[in-house]
């Protein structure tokens, strides 16, 4: 519970240092909380975990071209994949109040495009959604502080390394501070599996950016990913590699897979950095671009490189 518990408090310290003193404060009215709102920049990597602390009624396609890692070490030795994996996927979230909305985080589908080793394949992702709520929000102040309850369901194609397990809860705490031009986020959590079949995970992200024009708003994000409980690495995915890659692999997926594997503790950290820009098409319509690297061994990971498309539309 500790290993769990750990990357939440040390996150809930920071992410409350940066948002200011907590106090009571009263729903902000459309006026004081509207246009402070729409100036908000979403974050753009770690799509499925990270988002913006304050709820809304918004819309977000995604295009996501995911490079595969050349090589990846497995039990069996440095296996060759290469490839990539091509995302689409369509969040959206309801605004219940100024602090409480519904959040779809989870969907879409995958062209799974690998060179060597894997098959060819595509096919739906899993389902994810819940609820998030703003225990702490202050226009006038530039900031908000929110905590976020998921739910992932196994409803997705296993030849795409979905639908293994009964599903997963998230756990998450996310903040966000405005001064002048410039924007700071961060977000933790934890990912609990309701079966020993997947992987316990948890997660930090971080992002800045700076409005240098509307049209131009340069960002930086960092994630970290990090294995607190591997999974049992069964045999599962049955159109890849005869089920072998939980088996064998020496790393886990994070974000938009958890393969499950039962050595992922070989290999349990995941650093990811990425650089990119945001435009405020209206004022209600963004758009962003992200171009993201690992920091820790491509060859421990299912990571090579991701650049992130999507568009965020207001309402």
């Amino acid at each position: 519970m500790k290993s769990i518990l750990a990357p939440l408090l040390v996150a809930s310290s920071c992410t409350v240092s940066m948002a200011g003193e907590i106090v009571n404060m009263p729903p902000a009215s459309p006026d004081s909380g509207g246009d402070w709102l729409m100036d908000l920049r979403r974050p753009m990597t770690n799509p499925t975990l990270f988002d913006l602390a304050v709820p809304s009624t918004n819309i977000r396609p995604i295009f996501a071209y995911h490079a595969l890692p050349d090589f990846v070490n497995t039990t069996a030795g440095n296996l060759p994949v290469g490839g990539d994996v091509q995302v689409y996927a369509l969040q959206f979230e309801y605004a219940l109040s100024e602090r409480l909305s519904i959040v779809a985080t989870k969907d879409g589908y995958a062209d799974f495009n690998p060179d060597a080793t894997l098959s060819s394949e595509s096919g739906f992702l899993n389902l994810g959604g819940g609820l998030k709520y703003a225990f702490l929000l202050d226009p006038a102040a530039g900031h908000a502080l929110s905590g976020s309850m998921t739910f992932e369901f196994p409803t997705g194609n296993s030849d795409v390394f979905q639908g293994a397990g009964d599903g997963a809860v998230n756990l998450i705490l996310s903040g966000v501070k405005t001064i002048d031009q410039w924007q700071f986020a961060g977000g933790a959590g934890v990912t609990i599996p309701f079966s020993d079949q997947q992987a316990t995970s948890s997660f930090v992200s971080t992002h800045a950016s700076y409005e240098v024009t509307p049209w131009f708003i340069p960002l930086v994000e960092l994630n970290w990913f990090s294995v607190l409980d591997a999974g049992d690495g069964r045999r599962a995915f049955n159109s890849q590699a005869g089920g072998a890659v939980p088996v064998i692999a020496e790393f886990e997926g994070f974000d938009f897979f958890n393969i499950g594997s039962g050595n992922a503790e070989e290999n349990r950290n995941l650093v990811t950095a990425a650089v990119g820009f945001r435009s405020q098409i209206t004022d209600s319509i963004q758009t962003g671009v992200a171009y993201e690297i690992p920091l820790t061994s491509e060859e421990n990971s299912v990571i090579e490189s991701r650049l992130t498309l999507d568009l965020v539309w207001r309402f």
